[in-house]
């Protein structure tokens, strides 16, 4: 097999370097670098190096992203400089803990040869970033909706206010740096390539590279002060977010949506929004920074005008797998009359606003993932509505039109149908039981919507409602929610095993391997821990193969079980 440099030079596949001009070459798949990370295959390089989807050997199945620095330079001092910036993103990534950023695992400095390679290792997003969802779209002949686009800068704007109050910039914002996270839909920023500390004197970093600054960040996409002069403020990343804001919704470059003569947008030809949404990506995109919003929050506190429903993202183009399960609109009055004015329902065919997420995500939770508006607020006031010592937040909501009941219902009459109450009594037995076992609704969503689909494949892709048609299917979810709960009951974890379900990983085994090692389990021996657990996991779980569980679902039960069996000999 041959591999070629980037220029195209050819080399037999187990040449390290080039032959004729003795750049680096890409490693292959199968190659173990440290002893610890084997390749799968190559994701993307640039002009500082290459990213591998890889595996931890240590800590299988785990797969990670080994992103290796090779820069293309000849000069010493230029490989210094690189060096360092390669050092300072290693560096920031340590510092910064947040959902939506991958996480760091290491940085490693390995010879091959008589030259030295360092890489570092990060968690594995799986998802496509928004440059394929769009080119995905651009085939479709669409592109992102408006509703789409506010979504997306609400989910993301909460982690550019986190990276700048750590004096972080990020300066490199654009589709292909925004990965949509297939487990729970989130956007996830990556490639802190061109990640820049701020000096808290100055407010802005540049770099001195071979006697010029260093300007980091893609053309079109990253304002003047970036560009030309390498300054990079809080405000420059959140001018790169509009430009991405406009791609998406257009599905062109920058360069064909921006007049260079007349130096403005093309506001109402190439782009075409409502004029709330104009309004803050005007702002976003001022040419002096001074002009701009200053911080994050701030535009995510003008993103919240009110606008039409939000469109989910379509299933058919971008793959995404997800279920609607809402039960309509009497059921929705027959809840909220319960609640006696403490709040307002909304009943729409949207997510919840970013402001409202994150509220009612923390205290009370959906337990659907994926929910219309309806079926969101009829299961958030039912759970407040079950728990007594919930304190209902005066909250002014804005008021939005029910959706249309399904032909299927009456429409003349107020009071709720018999199978209408069946379905809300069951929803609210299953709140009652996550909320019991204390479970989050985070890591529930996501098990039973696995099991779901699998055992219901055609409904993949599609959107359940709350039409007689999809009665049976909604029945199935719920027979396979309450399906869930019952076999967590039985597993009779702890309740911290069952608080930590959705955040363990990798490193909870390495640890107790470490502590195995070590005595501290005694004479437990990490072979006797996998067998343990595996015995009560597959009186659970039949039929699942040993070693190839889903990490985000049934692997977070087998770690819970593992976690018991760990406490147990560390007390003894």
């Amino acid at each position: 097999m041959q591999v070629y440099c980037s220029k195209q030079h050819t080399n037999n596949e187990r040449s390290r370097f080039c032959s004729q001009c003795g750049e680096p070459l890409p490693l292959c798949a199968g190659q173990v670098i440290d002893n610890r990370y084997r390749v799968i295959r190559l994701l993307g390089q640039g002009g500082f190096g290459r990213t591998y989807l890889s595996e931890d050997l240590k800590q299988l199945p785990q797969k990670c992203v080994l992103k290796e620095f090779a820069p293309q330079v000849e000069q010493l001092q230029d490989l210094q400089k690189a060096k360092e910036l390669f050092e300072r993103e290693a560096s920031v990534l340590k510092k910064l803990q947040h959902q939506q950023i991958p996480h760091f695992h290491a940085s490693l400095q390995v010879k091959v040869g008589k030259k030295d390679f360092f890489f570092l290792v990060q968690d594995y997003v799986e998802g496509d970033n928004y440059w394929q969802l769009l080119e995905n779209r651009k085939d479709q002949g669409q592109s992102f909706s408006e509703e789409e686009v506010i979504t997306l800068m609400q989910q993301i704007l909460p982690v550019l206010s986190y990276i700048h109050s750590r004096d972080v910039v990020h300066r490199d914002i654009s589709p292909d740096n925004l990965i949509w996270r297939s487990f729970d839909h989130l956007p996830v920023l990556i490639d802190f390539g061109g990640v820049k500390q701020l000096p808290a004197s100055k407010g802005f970093w540049f770099t001195q590279l071979a006697g010029n600054r260093t300007l980091l960040g893609k053309k079109g996409y990253a304002p003047e002060e970036q560009l030309r002069q390498g300054k990079a403020f809080p405000c420059s990343d959140l001018y790169s977010l509009a430009v991405t804001a406009l791609v998406l919704l257009t599905g062109k470059e920058p360069q064909d949506i921006y007049d260079s003569y007349q130096a403005t947008w093309r506001w109402g030809k190439e782009i075409k929004v409502s004029y709330q949404l104009e309004a803050v990506l005007k702002k976003m995109l001022a040419y002096k920074p001074s002009d701009r919003y200053q911080r994050a929050d701030q535009v995510l506190k003008d993103l919240q005008f009110s606008t039409p429903p939000v469109k989910r993202i379509n299933s058919q183009i971008t793959k995404i797998k997800t279920i609607v399960l809402a039960p309509g609109r009497q059921q929705a009055n027959a809840i909220v009359s319960q609640l006696q004015g403490k709040t307002q329902a909304i009943a729409q065919a949207a997510p919840l606003p970013a402001w409202l997420r994150s509220l009612g995500m923390s205290l009370v939770g959906t337990t659907l993932v994926g929910l219309t508006f309806a079926g969101t607020w009829v299961l958030v006031t039912a759970a407040i509505h079950s728990v007594s010592s919930f304190s209902v937040p005066k909250i002014s909501l804005p008021t939005l039109p029910l959706p249309k009941i399904p032909s299927s219902d009456s429409p003349s009459s107020n009071k709720p149908s018999k199978s209408n109450e069946n379905e809300t009594s069951r929803i609210n037995q299953i709140l009652r039981h996550r909320q019991q076992l204390e479970i989050s609704d985070g890591f529930f969503n996501l098990m039973v919507n696995e099991l779901f689909y699998t055992r219901n494949p055609d409904a993949k892709g599609r959107n359940l409602t709350s039409s007689s048609e999809d009665k049976a299917l909604r029945n199935k979810w719920f027979d396979i929610a309450e399906e869930v709960l019952n076999k967590l009951e039985q597993a009779n974890l702890s309740t911290a095993a069952r608080h930590k379900l959705g955040n363990y990983s990798g490193r909870n085994y390495s640890i107790w391997r470490q502590q195995a090692q070590a005595g501290k389990l005694g004479d437990y021996t990490i072979n006797q821990l996998n067998q343990d657990t595996y015995q009560i996991f597959d009186q659970l779980f039949p039929g699942q193969q040993h070693g190839k569980l889903n990490q985000q679902t049934l692997g977070q039960i087998w770690y819970a079980i593992a976690a018991d069996q760990v406490s147990k000999r560390v007390k003894n």
